[in-house]
Order: structure tokens, then C-alpha cells, then sequence
């Protein structure tokens, strides 16, 4: 039995395709596995950005936070008992301007925290959060995995490097691109893509 642990981030509502597949391998996983799922929607529920609140907030002790400051490590508590609690971790992320959304960005901002979620030994830092399964859902209107846009992916090794800096780095990426280049191309896209979670699904079986 898999709990799973579902992040979607897209702010294209039920027209986001990373919100759509991530959300069929995470149900998908649950079902094959006789699991539990927490969903964690980042644009229905929006998280602050953080402030001086959490970032002194989680340095001072308990008994001396402001209210602000308990209130920040609260919140960001919660989020990172979410991914201690989970076996499978799946992200939905769809570029907004080359890189993943800032409502994405937040929930990693409030995750990566210091001697919680990683630290820094005399070989250098060392994600936590060990363990785990992730699949990264990644959609893009162009083609970024090669040619000449491959450069401006400013996406997809980013939030790699960030999964993998607290931890996380047994990740399978899903990409959905090139959805721009008309109707019937978007079409192909999409068929491949559910070809590509069904064998996906198969296989986390």
C-alpha cells in the first residue's frame, strides 16, 4: 500500500496538462496499490510567499516566536510532514515564462529548509527526504528536451536539482511538449502522453 502524495501547480485550471497527467499516474498508483492519496493544490490553495516570519521563524525556539513566526513554521511543517508521510511524490508543473510557476516556487521555498529537509556535511549538502518514488509531470507549449529552445528549459533541471537537493532523487520525468504547433499536433502530444503514463502505470504496478 503506496501513500501518494499528488502537487499540482499549473494555473491553467482544467486546461493544464501537467495538472491532468499528474493527476492520472497519482490516482492510477493509488488504485493499483490499495493506497491513500493526499492532494496538494498550489493554485486553488495558494501558499504565501515567505517573509522574514518563517525565515526567523524557523531559526528562533519555539517558545520565543512571534505569532507571525509560529505561524510560518506551521504552515511550512505541515508541508514537509506531507513528504515525509509519502512513499510516491507526484509534481505537475507547467512552464509559465521558461521556469515552473511561482506558486510551484513557494511550496519549494517553504520545503527546503535547513537542518529539516537537508544539511551540509564535510562532503557537502545532503537531502533528507531519502526513499522515495517521484514522478515529475512537466508540460511545455514548444519543444525544450533538445534543439535549439533547449537551452531556455529553465524548468525541468531546476526543479530536478531541487527535488535532489532535499532528497528526492529516484525521479521519473513525464514531458509533455510541443502542443503549440496547431490542433492536430497538440492531439499527438496528448495520445503519446497517455501511452506513455499507461505503460508508466504499468510498470509502478
Amino acid at each position: 500500500m503506496a501513500h501518494v502524495l499528488l502537487i499540482t501547480s499549473s494555473p491553467r485550471g482544467a486546461d493544464s496538462l501537467s495538472s491532468r497527467f499528474a493527476t492520472d499516474i497519482a490516482e492510477g498508483i493509488k488504485t493499483s496499490s490499495a493506497g491513500t492519496l493526499k492532494v496538494r493544490d498550489l493554485v486553488a490553495d495558494p501558499l504565501p510567499h515567505i517573509t522574514s516570519a518563517y525565515i526567523q521563524g524557523r531559526v528562533t525556539p519555539p517558545e520565543d516566536r512571534t505569532p507571525e513566526q509560529a505561524a510560518a513554521v506551521r504552515l511550512a511543517q505541515e508541508l514537509v510532514d506531507e513528504l515525509k508521510a509519502a512513499d510516491v511524490v507526484v509534481l505537475g508543473s507547467g512552464m509559465i515564462n521558461f521556469g515552473p510557476s511561482s506558486q510551484l516556487k513557494a511550496w519549494f521555498d517553504h520545503v527546503t529548509w535547513p537542518a529539516v529537509t537537508f544539511g551540509y556535511g564535510d562532503n557537502g549538502p545532503r537531502g533528507f527526504l531519502t526513499g522515495k518514488k517521484v514522478y515529475l509531470v512537466v508540460a511545455t507549449g514548444g519543444v525544450f528536451s533538445e534543439g535549439v529552445w533547449a537551452p531556455f528549459d529553465f524548468q525541468s533541471n531546476y526543479l530536478r536539482h531541487l527535488l535532489g537537493f532535499i532528497g528526492l532523487t529516484a525521479v521519473e520525468m513525464v514531458r509533455i511538449e510541443g502542443t503549440v504547433f496547431g490542433p492536430d499536433a497538440a492531439k499527438a502530444v496528448i495520445a503519446n502522453t497517455e501511452t506513455t503514463v499507461q505503460a508508466l502505470l504499468v510498470r509502478a504496478a
